[in-house]
């Protein structure tokens, strides 16, 4: 089964953000997909829109038939986590807080509630990725927190890229992976203090994994940088 993404998407610039991310993850072959969470029942109005912004964002990068998820539920992150133990997905992407300074991440509130439990990795997106003529990847950052899943996901994503594998603090990385700390329970995500803090601190995008979960990324088949309305994204080492 090919790895499943999410992505977390309102129509705003930070969840373009997270768009351009997901596509750059799921270069290689992944499924990917769009979610909104409706936060009350509504009406068919209510619905219509959400259907509307969904189906916007698909088109806005050239792939209209890209499945996409309506979630009704109170909470957002409930809703995403719900939605990605039934599809069986792999990844929710998410962009940053509303107002984060270009080019930094500062995951929000939604996502911080997953990094603490979620049943899935977790991606967040520098503000104004979407913006960047192209997205290079030539080393992969990891943090393992003493759990081979991340060191796996780091291998399997730079085999993925075509870029290569480096201890965060080695040099600098284009993205990284960050694993879960050695108490949480296997198969959720749980973030240390000191990787929240990390995490806080990116320039790049950064892939939070479960404890014990790796996540397995096909390699790509070119070699070319991922532009933001490229529908088939490629990356450069």
């Amino acid at each position: 089964m090919s790895t499943r993404i999410i992505v977390s998407y309102d129509d705003t610039d930070n969840d373009r953000d997270a768009l351009a991310l997901g596509r750059l993850l799921a270069f290689g072959g992944a499924e990917l997909s769009l979610a909104y969470v409706r936060h009350s029942q509504g009406g068919a109005l209510e619905q219509k829109e959400a259907e509307d912004l969904l189906a916007h964002g698909a088109e806005s990068v050239g792939a209209p038939d890209m499945p996409r998820h309506v979630v009704v539920n109170p909470g957002t992150s409930v809703g995403l986590a719900e939605l990605a133990e039934r599809e069986d997905a792999d990844v929710i992407v998410f962009g940053s807080e509303y107002r984060t300074a270009p080019g930094t991440v500062k995951p929000g509130i939604s996502a911080h509630k997953l990094l603490l439990g979620g049943p899935a990795a977790i991606a967040v997106a520098p503000s104004g990725l979407h913006t960047r003529s192209s997205v290079s990847v030539g080393t992969v950052g990891v943090i393992d927190e003493g759990d081979e899943a991340a060191r796996q996901t780091a291998a399997s994503l730079g085999e993925a890229l075509g870029a290569s594998v480096v201890e965060r603090g080695g040099g600098p990385v284009d993205l990284l992976v960050v694993g879960s700390r050695p108490e949480s329970p296997i198969g959720k995500v749980t973030l240390s203090a000191a990787s929240d803090y990390v995490i806080e601190t990116a320039t790049y995008p950064v892939l939070v994994v479960p404890r014990g979960g790796p996540i397995e990324f096909a390699k790509a088949g070119a070699n070319e940088p991922v532009g933001p309305a490229d529908p088939e994204p490629a990356v450069t080492a």
